[in-house]
């Protein structure tokens, strides 16, 4: 593969320098300087472009410039935060010139659902990011390019596994029961997987908050919606951008523990004669390769730009990490006297996947310091050379990363293809048809020697996993554009029809000859002759038909109004509710334009309203179906047999999400300060969730009904300002916060309850299993952490527990602790009840420096590993190691989950700071930029929380994530890191 790619790079490099050296003509030096309008200062860096053509200069840092032009030639002067302007050389030799601050709040043009408006048009709650705007260093996924960025969007991925997912939530949590994730298009392709896209070939993300901006979406826009619009070729102009860099990866946090020599001094513990760091012993130095190269250009009628992306990451944990590599095709060809365009868009990308396994992490932070890493005894053949112990939940951590495989490969395509045409001027028609195809491919192998994985109990324990993923778009769109007197008109009508298939097959045997055959020859395996194998294989599809539309009106700029409306059909629906209505409405008046505000350059207020829903995350619920229920025994063999694995419910529905939503933008200070302020509140009803039912009549225990209501409000602000703007020094910096309330008005409805109070999560072996976590209640906030209240510590060492309802009384009749759920309450909540992020950009002559702070505040994690080890229990001191924070206190001799364990995992991190240099180039040269950077993710971490992350936890990791079960830090977290990079930066 390395080789193939380094043809790719050579090609491109070759077909790059051989494109458009025209003859230039008849030309003359022009020389010049580029000025601010307002200040007069030069500005350096300023593109200077002869327009229709490749050529091209940048001005020096006193603002000056040298180019080759002829008399007919156009210069287009452009430098970012200004307004290009254009001159006509004619008869000239120098070309002084001064560009105007752009309101780049009023002016950037801002991708919406099936358009695009101008911001100073848009009347919902809309955030756009932009290439130039991303975070930096190295970003293997897209969703780290917006985190931290859009205020209400909250991307959190705890530790640092580099095959670990983002979960993302915009303005809390949308839904109980499906807690879907914002809705990704891209490049229109709605549900988009963002894994088809490598972050170097993205141009622009929106985001479209609040109901009225993703209710186009109809059933799928509760969560929100982000656009992803990736990089096309400019007409005019060829160029080739190289983008390489090294990244350095290292364990930034852990948890502390006792070393041998603590551990030694502990009563009752076992030293087994070893010296071992554990922490060190399961990591290693991480090592990222990640190589860009993109070639773009066209002329009057064909653009294109393609890209090849190469990644090679490797995590800081045994065996973990990734090989990827990505190609993508933009091509947009104009006919018929430009009243057609054609756009085509490609996009390949196949991943190599190395898992490793968390659970190294687990066990070397509990491991017994004084336990070796190898049997010292050579005749002990049985774990491989490995030293095991015969104890409940130990295993050797080192054992654990290395002799276990479990490797994966990820396939994505996506192609699109649109064809639009212009009738008139104002009137056009398109259609778009896209495909996008996934494959995931696990494969995973326990030896025989491996305690841990299954391999030892079974001889050998394979298993294989195939899932394909299948979504055919098609859809088609009229717009149609009028202006009547001063009232400007645009009408959207449309049809969409997508299909999704799904499908999947899962093996798993034992029992093989030899290791070798891992799970590369699964037929091997005698657990297929002896019947103990499992095979199961599924296959479902689902699809959704809609219409839409939408009308925007603009009088003069000032007064602005948008209606839209989506009714959207899925199979995924009851029989009695197949089609749901979602309709918004939004308006706005840029104030600035009716009162005289001395400095404000503008002022627009706005307020909307939108419904969405979400639909099952499953198809086929509303129906009455049957599964594999054991076996029964049947003329003389055991035959399989099959039962109800749900009720038919011909009436489930959408969920609905309505949500209001008020806004203020503003550009003030000259156009030093830009920024947005929103206020919303949204109530959803209807939640999809298993709901107890009598059996009889019933034929399965719970039914999928649309029950309870839950609302969410809180408040974003979002301000940049433009500190210091001279010719050799610029600052510009940025902060966004949000808040967030959120309250679970109900569960039920009429009859059918889910349970005015429910309890989730286990904390889990050993010992305290019965003990729940997280308590689900009616007309109360959402993520509420459940537990007694430690208030001292008995002479046995056991916790004294607070009694808070006395229900339980001793043989006097004295209230004492139920150990019940009487004597708990309420010890935090796990969502953050603030977000921020602080961003900063300055440029010094040639340098350039950027640092991002992000946190998060008011939030609780419940620390596992203290709840279980960090005491002087003798079961714990002689089988585990002891955590050893600054909560330690060496009375507590018993193990017992309480108050003491949840902890406010308020953070700030600096994300990443990045000093870059610009390296001057003399004009004419073949070479566009140079620029080398240095980058630093993660390197400071301000928190009191004791635990590996204080990020935030959105769903329980060991009960399949379930929404229901935030804020709990599990024992099997990946160690968070730190990376630092070198890069370099090359166009032509």
């Amino acid at each position: 593969m390395k080789k193939r790619l380094q043809l790719v790079f050579v090609f491109f490099l070759l077909f790059g320098f051989s494109i458009d050296h025209d003859v230039y003509g008849q030309q003359a030096k022009i020389t010049g300087k580029v000025t601010d309008g307002a200040t007069g200062e030069a500005i350096p860096g300023a593109s200077i472009l002869v327009k229709g053509t490749v050529r091209g200069t940048v001005t020096d840092l006193d603002g000056k410039y040298t180019i080759d032009a002829s008399p007919n030639d156009v210069l287009v002067i452009t430098f970012i935060g200004y307004e290009s302007k254009e001159e006509l050389v004619g008869t000239r030799l120098e070309i002084n010139t001064s560009l105007g601050v752009s309101i780049q709040a009023l002016t950037e043009v801002v991708v919406v659902g099936y358009g695009t408006q101008e911001k100073k048009e848009i009347t919902s709650s809309v955030t756009s990011v932009k290439a130039e705007d991303f975070n930096q260093g190295t970003v293997n996924d897209p969703r780290q390019l917006l985190q931290g960025k859009v205020a209400g969007l909250n991307i959190a991925r705890p530790g640092g596994n580099p095959n670990g997912g983002f979960n993302m939530r915009l303005r809390g949590i949308s839904s109980i029961g499906e807690n879907a994730e914002p809705l990704v298009v891209i490049d229109g392709v709605i549900g988009g997987a963002l894994s088809t896209v490598d972050p170097n070939d993205i141009e622009s993300m929106d985001v479209l908050k609040d109901g009225s901006a993703a209710a186009i979406y109809g059933t799928r826009g509760s969560a929100g919606v982000i656009l992803v619009t990736t990089k096309s070729g400019k007409a005019g102009r060829t160029t080739v951008e190289f983008n390489s860099s090294a990244a350095v990866e290292n364990v930034a946090r852990t948890i502390s523990v006792m070393n041998a020599e603590e551990y030694k001094q502990i009563p009752n513990s076992r030293d087994l004669g070893g010296n071992t760091d554990w922490m060190d012993e399961v990591t290693n130095t991480g090592l990222s390769f990640i190589n860009n190269l993109s070639l773009g250009g066209g002329n009057a009628s064909t653009s294109y730009r393609i890209s090849v992306n190469s990644r090679n990451v490797k995590g800081v944990g045994i065996n973990s990490g990734f090989d990827q590599l990505n190609a993508r095709i933009n091509l947009t060809q104009r006919a018929l006297k430009d009243k057609a365009i054609f756009t085509a868009n490609i996009s390949n990308t196949s991943i190599d996947r190395q898992f490793g396994n968390e659970n190294s992490f687990r066990y070397a932070i509990i491991s017994n310091p004084t336990v070796p890493v190898r049997d010292p005894n050579p005749q002990s053949p049985n774990f491989g050379g490995y030293y095991e112990r015969d104890i409940f939940d130990w295993f050797n951590p080192v054992s654990i990363a290395e002799q276990n495989i479990a490797d994966g490969r990820d396939s994505r395509l996506l192609a699109s293809i649109r064809g639009e045409y212009n009738f008139t001027s104002k009137f056009r028609g398109a259609v778009f048809y896209a495909s996008q195809r996934e494959t995931d491919w696990r494969g995973s192998y326990s030896p025989k020697t491996a305690k841990f994985g299954g391999g030892f109990g079974r001889n050998g324990l394979a298993t294989i996993e195939n899932r394909e993923r299948l979504n055919d778009l098609f859809e088609t769109t009229l717009n149609y554009d009028e202006t009547v007197g001063k009232v400007g008109m645009a009408f959207l009508a449309g049809y969409s029809y997508q299909e999704f298939f799904n499908q999947g097959n899962f093996t798993q045997a034992g029992n093989f000859l030899t290791d070798a055959f891992t799970y590369n020859n699964i037929g091997a395996a005698l657990d297929f002759a002896n019947g103990l194998a499992t095979v199961s294989s599924f296959a479902n599809t689902n699809r959704l038909v809609a219409f839409f539309g939408r009308a925007n009106f603009n009088v003069e700029d000032t007064y602005l109004l948008s209606v839209s409306a989506r009714y959207e059909g899925s199979t995924r629906f009851g029989a009695n509710n197949k089609w749901g209505l979602f309709p918004a409405i939004s308006a706005g008046v840029n104030l600035a334009n009716l009162i005289d505000m001395p400095g404000v350059s503008a002022m627009k207020f706005r307020a909307s309203y939108g419904r969405t829903g979400t639909q099952p995350g499953e198809s086929y619920l509303s129906l009455l179906r049957f599964g594999r229920q054991g076996n029964f025994f049947y003329n003389g063999q055991f035959v399989p047999s099959f039962g109800p694995v749900s009720n038919a419910n011909p009436d489930l529905a959408w969920e609905t999400k309505d949500e209001y939503n008020v806004g203020l933008d503003f550009v003030i200070l000259n156009n030093k300060l830009d920024g947005t302020i929103d206020y919303y509140t949204r109530v959803t009803s209807g939640m999809i969730l298993p709901i107890n039912v009598p059996v009889p009549p019933n034929l399965f225990p719970t039914t999928q009904l649309n029950i309870g209501e839950m609302s969410n409000s809180g408040l974003e602000v979002m301000l940049n300002y433009r500190a210091v703007q001279t010719s050799n020094f610029r600052w510009t910096t940025g902060v966004n916060f949000s808040t967030l309330k959120t309250n679970l008005r109900s569960l039920s409805s009429g009859d059918l309850s889910f349970g005015e109070v429910n309890y989730r999560s286990n904390f889990g072996s050993p010992g305290q299993n019965l003990t729940q976590l997280i308590r689900i209640q009616e007309n109360g906030p959402l993520g509420q952490i459940w537990g007694p209240i430690q208030v001292g510590v008995s002479d046995n060492g056991s916790p004294i527990m607070k009694v808070i309802n006395g229900t339980a009384k001793d043989a006097n009749g004295n209230p004492v602790y139920c150990n019940c759920n009487d004597d708990r309450t309420q010890l935090g909540t796990a969502y953050p009840t603030l977000n921020m992020g602080f961003n900063n950009n300055i440029s010094y002559k040639n340098w350039d420096l950027n640092f991002f702070f992000r946190g998060s505040f008011g939030h609780y994690l419940i620390n596992s590993y203290r709840g279980f080890y960090e005491n002087t229990e003798s079961t714990t001191v002689q089988n585990w190691n002891i955590v050893n924070t600054k909560y330690f206190d060496p009375r507590i001799s018993k193990a017992e989950y309480n108050s003491t364990h949840v902890e406010k995992a308020d953070f700030v991190v600096l994300d990443n700071a990045t000093l870059g240099y610009n390296f001057k180039i003399k004009p004419g040269s073949a070479v566009g930029r140079i620029r080398t950077f240095l980058s630093v993710q993660n390197p400071l971490m301000f928190t009191g929380y004791t635990g590996v992350d204080p990020e935030v936890r959105y769903g329980d990791s060991e009960s399949g994530n379930d929404p229901l079960a935030p804020g709990i830090e599990r024992r099997a977290t990946y160690f968070t890191t730190t990376i630092t990079t070198f890069g370099l930066n090359l166009s032509f």
